[in-house]
């Protein structure tokens, strides 16, 4: 027997609910994974509030990716073992007892990569992505962080100085977290309720800008972001948390060479997977060299889902929010 969360309304925190189910058998080219530890994203979040596409149709379990062990092969699967400790992106969320995972979506663990920070996968291949396949950053070149402090925020910041960035600028949302990413290696930081990112950056920059801006609000700050991004700058829009559009004219963009750039790891593991491989091998690496570290905020059992999720919805949490089946 198998126990998972499903969320069979849209709705609060309260529609999470601990229900057991038969053990997942996996199809052809899948592996069965039994979880250690899994976490919160934001996308869970917005998923179980409904209007977002990572839920699916109700009912449905809540989770991006999971940690564990394969205790069972599916058909036509090599490379991969039993007793194998892997990182995965489940078929049918992660908030289980026990996961399938596609094989080709499934990534063995070096030993000198714990479960919990692997349980971060998905914000380590967002950040890692973001950053070199979306926006290209270069060494030298100046970057603006959104939700600094946040999951994937937090390790973009460590990842922008570890390829050379020669000035971070994170925007956070309390006097609380801007200390957290200093540490981090920011080396400016705006608490958003004090200040106008936008004005705060033009004087930063003398005017110029930034060459890079990770922004996953959306909205209105997608709109103040263009007012501040260098010539030849880039945009990386991977979120909208605001829940808001944005509206945006183009002729700044093509008379200073800016781009506007919108990625997914989950629009990745549908159309384009195989790229996504080199990243976690990439993640993989930095974690073991300790170029980068996974920030833990707060650790729950699984079983109290709703409560990592109201701490996730207050904005007061740095780093990720871990989930375990077994504490």
């Amino acid at each position: 027997m198998s126990h998972a969360i499903v969320v069979s309304e849209h709705g609060g925190p309260d529609v999470l609910h601990w229900q057991p189910r038969p053990l997942p058998v996996p199809a052809p080219g899948q592996v069965r994974v039994e979880v250690t530890c899994t976490g919160v994203n934001f996308a869970d979040i917005q998923a179980r509030r409904g209007g977002y596409d990572a839920g699916g149709d109700l009912p449905f379990v809540p989770g991006l990716d999971a940690v564990g062990m394969i205790d069972r092969l599916g058909e036509g699967v090599t490379g991969l073992e039993i007793g194998q400790r892997v990182a995965c992106f489940p078929v049918g969320g992660s908030y289980a007892t026990h996961v399938t995972a596609p094989a080709h979506l499934t990534y063995p663990l070096p030993a000198s990569v714990a479960d919990e920070s692997a349980a971060a996968l998905t914000m380590l291949v967002t950040a890692w992505n973001t950053l070199h396949q979306a926006a290209r950053l270069e060494p030298g070149e100046t970057v603006l962080i959104h939700a600094a402090a946040g999951g994937v925020g937090h390790l973009a910041v460590q990842l922008a100085r570890q390829t050379g960035a020669a000035r971070i600028v994170a925007v956070v949302g309390s006097a609380e977290r801007a200390d957290f990413v200093r540490s981090l290696g920011a080396d400016e930081v705006i608490e958003r309720q004090h200040q106008d990112f936008a004005t705060a950056v033009t004087a930063l920059t003398n005017g110029r800008g930034v060459d890079v801006i990770l922004d996953s609000i959306g909205g209105e700050v997608t709109e103040r972001g263009l007012t501040c991004l260098a010539p030849l700058g880039r945009l990386v829009v991977f979120g909208h948390a605001s829940g808001q559009p944005a509206h945006f004219t183009t002729p700044t963009l093509h008379r200073q060479g800016r781009a506007v750039i919108g990625y997914s790891t989950g629009n990745l593991r549908k159309v384009r997977p195989e790229r996504l491989r080199p990243s976690v091998a990439a993640v993989w690496a930095a974690l073991a060299a300790h170029q980068i570290k996974v920030h833990f905020g707060a650790d729950f059992p699984l079983t109290d889902a709703a409560h990592a999720h109201l701490l996730v919805e207050s904005g007061q949490i740095n780093g990720k929010v871990l989930l375990r089946p077994k504490l």
